[in-house]
């Protein structure tokens, strides 16, 4: 007769397949299907908050747009396998040193927390953000990744994806937004509530002047061409 030792564990292994099984077909669906919603979407509405989100495929946007978020975000992301192992070494050391708190997130770790999980800093939430990193890099690739990044990201209060913003803030669609423009929705990700592209103060400003520069070197050096396929 097994012992409740050996029934826990096997509960134990059944409920890991099944996560390993359920994250594997829910990835594999939106690869080609949209996320419908994400955590901060519904949290928003259920704060009473109204939501505004319009999808648009890469080929609908300003290629401005995706050379902002890599200039801003993760100007690796077209050579990494998901992790910046550099930038996260990067990001340690300067936490250690007691300054200003800096992840070393890559656009792939943002989508995947974006589109499958919920906000936090828990080792738990961190390593089930790792394994559908992995699952997307693989899966969906480096063009979908960013399509799915720029589509859930928040802009603002009730503001996800770059339609949506370029709407609210610019009164006009994503394809026709200016390498400024991208620039200053890039400045604002960090802090999406407390900045406004349309309107920055000085910090903000600043950093957008120098995200607007360094899409020059993303699109003269090629570092944004594994997002057109």
């Amino acid at each position: 007769m097994p012992t409740l030792l050996a029934l826990v564990l096997k509960f134990i292994l059944k409920a890991f397949a099944f996560l390993v099984a359920f994250s594997l077909v829910w990835v594999v669906a939106t690869r080609w299907i949209n996320p419908p919603t994400t955590f901060l979407m519904a949290r928003d509405h259920f704060n009473g908050v109204i939501v505004y989100q319009d999808w648009v495929g890469l080929d609908e946007m300003s290629r401005h747009i995706p050379r902002a978020v890599i200039a801003a975000e993760d100007a690796n992301f077209c050579s990494h396998r998901g992790f910046d192992i550099e930038a996260i070494e990067k990001a340690m050391e300067r936490n250690k040193q007691g300054k200003k708190l800096r992840g070393g997130s890559t656009i792939s770790q943002q989508t995947a927390k974006n589109a499958f999980l919920w906000p936090g800093r828990t080792m738990v939430r961190k390593g089930i953000e790792a394994w559908f990193t992995v699952l997307i890099e693989f899966i969906w690739g480096k063009p979908r990744i960013m399509e799915v990044y720029l589509n859930v990201a928040e802009f603002g209060r009730g503001v996800f994806g770059v339609e949506a913003a370029s709407q609210h803030y610019f009164k006009k669609p994503a394809s026709k937004l200016t390498r400024q423009e991208a620039a200053r929705l890039a400045a604002i990700l960090p802090q999406p509530i407390k900045r406004d592209a349309a309107s920055p103060g000085r910090y903000t400003k600043r950093y957008a002047n120098r995200i607007a520069g360094r899409t020059r070197v993303v699109a003269n050096e090629g570092l944004d061409s594994c997002v057109w396929g």
